[in-house]
């Protein structure tokens, strides 16, 4: 099977779009078919990534406005082009938007059957960033996916708010994880010797210090008597919670084996954004054997089990997360048995288990595109 991955982002870009779509080509290579990707330029003097698995082509792109760290492809012919080379089966659109409703146009134009995962909470972004706007949000959601053969939903959160907006052709798909990089073995007592000299619990956040993210929630964590907060990744609100949470290490931002080696040496994972169709984060902290604490509100609903692997707390509820913190801090033994069943709970959800499911998705697609041969 021939297809193209049309992305919003991309290795060397760090976020979730551009892991699942490395992920995905990874494993069409895999299973023998022939991806290529096409995605935004990254920043100029940030390196394509060299050990993609596939061909790359790359589209102008310019930063977001007050977000330099997310690139918006500009218009271009080499989309356009890269369809009419690649002749592929089918064109997979990782989260689209910009790129990705220029890749539907271009595919419907070629009588391509598309594919659209749905990806980013378009809509909380917009209540976060401008205080409004969410109904035009939905608006240009359901426009974009509409003009698929079929929409991928991340988690259960995600398909029903597609449903309630009128996307029609859903399916869900939830997203991997590598079990092999992220697991308990990695905790490394020298970094958390580092981390907490004085052998305070750990709490860490890992993701995007974006305003969406609510990090600041972690406030009252910092607090705590015996408890050290660790905060992993960068973004435009990294200066205003250096300030917000006093104490707290700022890392940076972290991958590969280095930051699944972070992952298994903390003590609680906690997440603090309401706007997440998935969380990766929250299942590769699982995969590491760490107790969760995250929001009851898309991604986390499905993939934290309340009293289980973790705790969920009220959304925006600054006083639940300490909570939260507070009670997973006081008890080691808790600790340890949510994170024993957290890791239990996602070992069968590898990227080859849930890219097979992706391919199965493809095949019904191109099923029903194929022509119907009289006998």
């Amino acid at each position: 099977m021939r297809v193209v991955i049309v992305t919003e982002s991309f290795p060397p870009d760090v976020n979730g779009v551009a892991h699942c779509a490395l992920q995905t080509a990874q494993h069409l290579v895999d299973r023998g078919h022939a991806p290529l990707v096409v995605a935004p330029a990254p920043a100029p003097g940030n390196k394509p990534d060299a050990s993609a698995p596939c061909p790359v082509v790359h589209v102008p792109s310019l930063p977001l406005p007050g977000y330099p760290q997310v690139r918006v492809a500009l218009p271009s012919r080499r989309l356009a082009a890269a369809l009419v080379q690649h002749r592929p089966d089918l064109v997979h659109l990782a989260s689209p938007f910009v790129l990705g409703v220029r890749g539907m146009a271009a595919a419907a134009r070629l009588g391509l059957p598309a594919v659209a995962v749905y990806q980013t909470d378009l809509a909380g972004y917009a209540r976060t960033y401008m205080g409004a706007g969410e109904a035009a949000a939905w608006r240009r959601i359901r426009s974009v996916h509409a003009a698929a053969d079929l929409t991928l939903a991340p988690s259960t959160a995600a398909l029903r708010d597609l449903q309630e907006h009128g996307v029609p052709r859903l399916r869900l798909w939830p997203r991997g994880v590598d079990t092999a990089r992220f697991r308990p073995d990695r905790r490394d007592e020298a970094l958390r010797r580092e981390l907490a000299p004085d052998g305070e619990v750990i709490v860490g956040y890992v993701g995007r210090l974006a305003p969406e993210k609510q990090v600041e929630l972690l406030a009252g964590a910092c607090g705590l008597d015996g408890v050290r907060v660790v905060i992993v990744g960068d973004g435009p609100s990294r200066p205003g919670l250096e300030e917000a949470l006093p104490g707290a290490r700022f890392l940076g931002r972290r991958t590969g084996d280095d930051l699944a080696r972070i992952f298994a040496s903390f003590d609680v994972f906690a997440h603090t954004g309401p706007f997440e169709t998935f969380c990766q984060t929250v299942q590769e902290a699982m995969a590491s054997g760490v107790p969760v604490l995250a929001p009851a509100a898309g991604g986390p609903l499905d993939l934290v089990a309340h009293g289980h692997t973790g705790l969920l707390f009220s959304a925006g509820d600054a006083t639940a997360v300490t909570e939260g913190v507070r009670a997973l801090a006081a008890d080691p033994a808790l600790r340890s048995a949510f994170g024993t069943a957290a890791r239990a709970m996602v070992e069968d959800r590898t990227w080859a288990a849930v890219g097979d499911r992706l391919i199965g998705h493809y095949a019904e697609v191109l099923t029903e595109r194929r022509p119907v041969v009289a006998a």
